[in-house]
């Protein structure tokens, strides 16, 4: 499987073509007119609120398109830009869907397994089944029983997984709007629930709220 990965990591294709090279390399021609769904997450390294997944799935015609419109890293694009790509992709997907998972469960599991119950929330919403799902970073979801394959860095090797993580931010991005007005002292309207400067002084003053990680370090501050 590494040399698979080294292999293309070297072709230095276009992503558009990058979902059939894998297929091809892991051995999946056999369902070439399958589907393939893109899974990313955003939130795992925030302090505060939900870690969020999506899964998307993009017909053929839609590559060239989000080619052109240069869609790449969710985190290296403005907000704006952002909103406007994720409103383009989800006009054009067969299916997309998102899949969350709780504080209690990241304090309960551990980040990196609430991670991966996320992305599998948002796989087995999906109305549409995948023959194929890509999953961004080096695990694989764990009792998914769709056939799947990791790629690292995928958001930046892949346009279905970046789709997918343009989406996801988004959505967190919004529901993290709306909380910031019922905990307006931690500033996340700016930092969305990372741990800015202005967030960890604030964690200092009034203590972590009940949507705070407590199994994160800078919110087990006891005052």
């Amino acid at each position: 499987m590494v040399q698979k990965k080294q292999a293309v990591a070297s072709l230095g294709l276009p992503t558009s073509l990058e979902e059939s090279i894998w297929l091809e390399l892991s051995g999946y021609s056999d369902i070439e007119q399958g589907l393939i769904a893109g899974v990313d997450e955003v939130g795992r390294g925030a302090l505060f609120g939900p870690v969020v997944a999506a899964a998307v799935i993009l017909p053929e015609s839609a590559m060239p398109v989000l080619m052109a419109a240069k869609i790449k890293d969710s985190k290296k694009l403005s907000s704006s830009r952002r909103i406007q790509l994720a409103q383009q992709i989800c006009a054009l997907a067969i299916d997309w869907k998102i899949g969350f998972a709780t504080i209690a469960e990241i304090d309960s599991i551990n980040i990196l397994q609430a991670t991966l119950l996320a992305m599998k929330r948002s796989v087995l919403k999906l109305k549409v089944q995948p023959a194929l799902c890509l999953i961004d970073g080096n695990q694989l979801v764990k009792d998914l029983l769709v056939p799947q394959q990791t790629i690292v860095k995928g958001d930046e090797r892949s346009l279905t997984i970046a789709s997918a993580s343009i989406v996801a931010k988004v959505w967190r991005d919004d529901l993290l709007m709306r909380l910031a007005s019922k905990y307006p002292m931690y500033d996340l309207e700016r930092n969305k629930g990372y741990g800015s400067q202005r967030h960890l002084t604030a964690l200092q003053h009034y203590g972590a709220s009940p949507l705070h990680r407590r199994s994160f370090r800078p919110c087990q501050i006891q005052l």
